[in-house]
This record gives structure tokens, sequence and C-alpha cells, in this order.
């Protein structure tokens, strides 16, 4: 059982004698010191005394109950060890994507209001205009060493303060803000409780289930973006069952990604689909790191068919499993849905897979129901509508934009904003995003079929719009395509554009590696305006 109070979440797996080792593909930002105690391992005991020096030092920087902490930085798992030691000293943590444009991100911590700002010298450099280093009371430093812009103090400065000693709050009371993914504008701040997060959401993964549960002989790899809601849950969780080792890489690097598998081999995989896009060369070498690895996890966003096959075919295991969660930042996952060999297998005859079916809702926990987006009344089985669901874990508001959320309830049902289609068994097909939806046509559907044809791409983006046909944009290595490659693989796929073919680089992302579709558009079009109507984005 994860303790209720994530501020002494290391204490307590310390004093139960947790063996775990962690093992990071570079130091800590929160500890820089190359090559010292720490740097590239750390034991749970030596976590919570890292926990309690950060506390430490934010309550000396004037974080407390009540208060905010804001931290957006490089991105490392030392994201969750800040949020949790600001939850110690009774305030808030808000964790805030480095990605965001500068722009963004004081518009976010205006709306946010935090007392201290933990940041690093790259993201107060990018743009001074923005004025970052004064959109808190106090605005601390962690990273590699540099000036500091007036005002500005190195949390390493505070070190020795005395620990504040855990907070207690109320189970629903804020807990922590996250955000969410950004891909049609500024993101909005979804605020959780220790209900929504730990009570509903962290404890259900707990569970002993069968296959997918975690054991302590496991070796865990993780690859993700620890700005995001799903890691502060994921840190919450992965230790409980005591597994040997969990290894975290901060980047999508291949070529560091593999010294740190070989280290240690896992047997479970989480990592965010862009993550799995960029580490895919190495499942085809004869010594891929992925042999020993019975369950991959995939959240945030679509991964497409040809990318979960060769992950299901590198490891030697009999019968690994792809678990694709679906769900959003304010209500946690809706559905799971589970892969095999055999279910990605290519079918004869040349027809493409495709990976639409989410699962169904998560029995006793999640209900869904598709409506009309203009009526609300709700559709027949199998046919699209807009998504609503009904879910304990939803989180109570929006900071800043409360009439936001108020537009996103409809009674006690809460709006997606996805379109997809629920079958006479539950099963979910999604299609796409309301805002990018085109009646009769799916862009995720079609994503799949062109990227199972077009082994040369490392991904494909289809794009609705209006008045025009549908633009497929093909990303790959060289950003170049041969013209017959395109003819063979689009031949029964109706209705699109010519292909735009680019670099991985030239795809402007979210920091979950989302494709941003509209500002992707505005670049290749000129124009932003899509087919849905977007006013549940």
């Amino acid at each position: 059982m994860i303790p209720h109070d994530l501020g002494v979440l290391f204490d307590e797996l310390a004093d139960a004698g947790t063996a775990t080792r962690y093992h990071l593909d570079r130091p800590f930002d929160l500890a820089p010191t190359p090559g010292g105690p720490g740097a590239g391992e750390w034991t749970v005991p030596e976590l919570a005394r890292l926990v309690r020096e950060t506390a430490g030092a934010l309550a000396t920087a004037g974080a407390g109950p009540g208060r905010r902490v804001a931290i957006v930085k490089a991105n490392h798992w030392d994201y969750d060890l800040i949020a949790c030691a600001a939850i110690r000293t009774g305030a808030v943590p808000v964790k805030l994507s480095d990605h965001l444009a500068p722009g963004v991100l004081r518009v976010l911590l205006e709306r946010c209001a935090p007392h201290v700002l933990v940041t690093d010298l790259d993201v107060l450099g990018r743009d001074p205009a923005a004025g970052l280093a004064s959109a808190a009371r106090t605005t601390l430093v962690v990273g590699p060493p540099g000036d500091l812009p007036p005002g500005v103090t190195r949390l390493d400065e505070l070190s020795g303060q005395p620990d504040p000693g855990p907070h207690p709050r109320d189970t629903d009371a804020p807990l922590v803000v996250v955000h969410t993914s950004g891909t049609t504008g500024v993101p909005k701040l979804v605020s959780h409780t220790t209900r929504t997060l730990v009570h509903h959401l962290a404890r259900f993964e707990t569970l002993p289930m069968p296959r997918i549960g975690l054991r302590r002989d496991d070796s865990l790899f993780n690859a993700s973006s620890y700005a995001h809601g799903r890691t502060i849950c994921w840190t919450a969780v992965a230790p409980v069952r005591a597994p040997r080792h969990i290894t975290l890489s901060s980047g999508a690097r291949p070529e560091t990604a593999d010294l740190l598998l070989r280290a240690h081999p896992p047997t479970v995989v989480e990592a965010l689909p862009s993550h799995y896009v960029r580490l895919r060369p190495l499942t085809r070498r004869l010594d891929n790191p992925f042999r020993d690895v019975r369950t991959y996890i995939s959240t945030y966003d679509a991964v497409h068919p040809p990318v979960i096959r060769s992950y299901l075919q590198a490891s030697a295991r009999r019968r690994p499993m792809w678990m694709q969660g679906w769900g959003q930042s304010e209500t946690g996952p809706l559905t799971f849905a589970f892969h095999t060999r055999r279910s990605v297998a290519r079918p004869p005859g040349g027809a493409a897979t495709t990976v639409r079916d989410l699962g169904r809702p998560i029995p006793l926990k999640t209900r869904l129901k598709a409506v009309d987006p203009e009526t609300f009344r709700p559709v027949p089985a199998g046919t699209p509508g807009l998504i609503l669901c009904r879910t304990r874990a939803l989180a109570p508001d929006y900071v800043g934009e409360s009439g936001r959320w108020t537009a996103k309830r409809h009674g006690s049902w809460w709006n997606t904003g996805d379109i997809a289609a629920i079958g006479r068994d539950g099963s979910v097909r999604l299609l796409d995003r309301e805002v990018d939806h085109l009646p009769g046509f799916s862009c995720l559907r079609a994503e799949d079929i062109l990227e199972d044809r077009l082994p040369e791409a490392l991904e494909c983006v289809v794009l609705a719009r209006t008045g025009a046909d549908p633009l497929p944009v093909v990303v790959t290595e060289d950003g170049t395509l041969e013209p017959a490659s395109w003819k063979r693989a689009a031949r029964d796929v109706p209705g699109l554009a010519e292909p735009v073919v680019v670099g991985w680089d030239e795809v402007p992302r979210t920091g979950t590696g989302k494709v941003r579709r509209a500002a992707l558009l505005e670049r290749l079009t000129g124009s932003t305006e899509t087919c849905g109507t977007g006013r549940w984005t």
C-alpha cells in the first residue's frame, strides 16, 4: 500500500527495507555532482534523505502550507523528487515542462501564482523579456553552474536547513498541479487531490494483476516526460512492490539509452510514444536490450502498429504483452488495450493493421458513453460520437480557468473532447480528437495504415483541414521519401493530398513528444483552421 502522504513516500519505503536501486542516465539537476556519490545510482534511503534536504531548502525559500511551488527545468526524474519535497513542506507543487515557450510559461505562472519557482539557467535565459525570474517571490536555480540573474538563488546554497517535517493535508485539498499536453494552444493546469491521485489512481495500480503486476525480481525502465502528471503517480507506485532495479532515462538518445538498458536489462518498460519511436533502432540488433521484456506500457498518445510489432518481436519471452492506456491528465486512465504478437501481426493479402481499439472501460471505476456533439444525445452502438466519461479519479478543477472546466461538464459526465465509437461489447474505437476530426474519416486510422506500409517512416501524421484534402506528413530520418513508396502505401486510403516529407526535428512537439498538429498545419499551410470546433480542448 502506498503512503497517504507523498511527502513521506521514500521515508516509509526506507523504513520498510525496500532494496530497490535507482539508476540514472545522468546526475540529477537537483544534485549535479558528476562522478560523485549518487551520481548514477541511488538507494531508497538516499532518496529519502535528498527529499528531506530539499524540503528544508524549499521551506527556507518560503514554501509552506497553502503556497505553490512551480517546477520548470530540464527533463529528469528529480521533478518528482522536488514535488515530493514541496508536498512535505505543505505546499502544492506545480509541474511545468521546459518544452513550453517562455510566453506560455509566463501565462501559466501567472495563473498559478507560485511563492517559489524552481528552474534552471537555460529556462531563464531563453527569453529575458518573459521575465520568468520575477514570476515568483523566490526563484531557485538547479543544474549546471553559471551567472545568476539578479535576485535569483541557487537551491544548493540553502542546503543544510532543517527538515520542516511532513505537513498532512485534507484528502480533498490540492495535492499537485500538472498541465495538459498543450497540442492546441496554452495547456490547462489540472489540480489533483490526494483522493483523486493517490486513492483512485496510484492505489489501483498497486493491486496484484496477473502477468502485468510488478514482481520483486523485475527490472523497470522508464523514459518519460517527468514534468507531466503520469510520472508523479508512477513515482508513488513503482517501488511499492520493491523491484530489483528502476532505471530512468531523461532523453531519447539511442546511444545513451542503449548503455543504460544493457547495464540493467529490463523486464518492464514504460516510455513515451515518441521515445519508443526514437529507440526503435535498438530492437533491430541481434543483441537487442529488450530480450527479457515481458510487458511494455504506453500512455499519452497513439502508438502505431509497426512500433508495437518491433518491440514485441524483440522480446525473447514466450508471450510478451503491450499495454496501451487511454485517458487524460484530468481523468487518469479510462481504458486499457492489450496487444500481442498475434494481434499486431500483418494480415495476409497486404491489408494493414490498425490499433484504434482502446479496449473497454476499467471495471467498477469508469463509465463511458458516445453522444452527438450537437445535441448530446446518445448515439447508437458503433456510431462515432463525442466521448463522455464518469470516473472518481476526475480532478476537481483547472487552476485559473474554472469557467473552462465548467464548460466541459455535462451534468455528472465529463467531456473528453475525443471522437470514438463504442461497440455493443463496450470496446472503444478511437477516431480523432474532436478539434481534428473530419466526419467520415479518421486521421489516426490513416496514420496506422501508412506507417504499416512505410518501413522507412519514423512517423506519419495526417492533418484534417477545411476546404482541402487531408494533408499527410511523413517523417523520415533524412527527410526524403521515394514517390513509388508513397504511391504503394496510399493506394487504398482515399482523398489524401500529396505528402509533405520532413525530418524529425522539423515537427513541433509537446514535452511528451505529441505532435502539435495546429502548429504543424500552420507551418505547412499558413492556416490553423481545422475541421472540428475545438470547443472542448
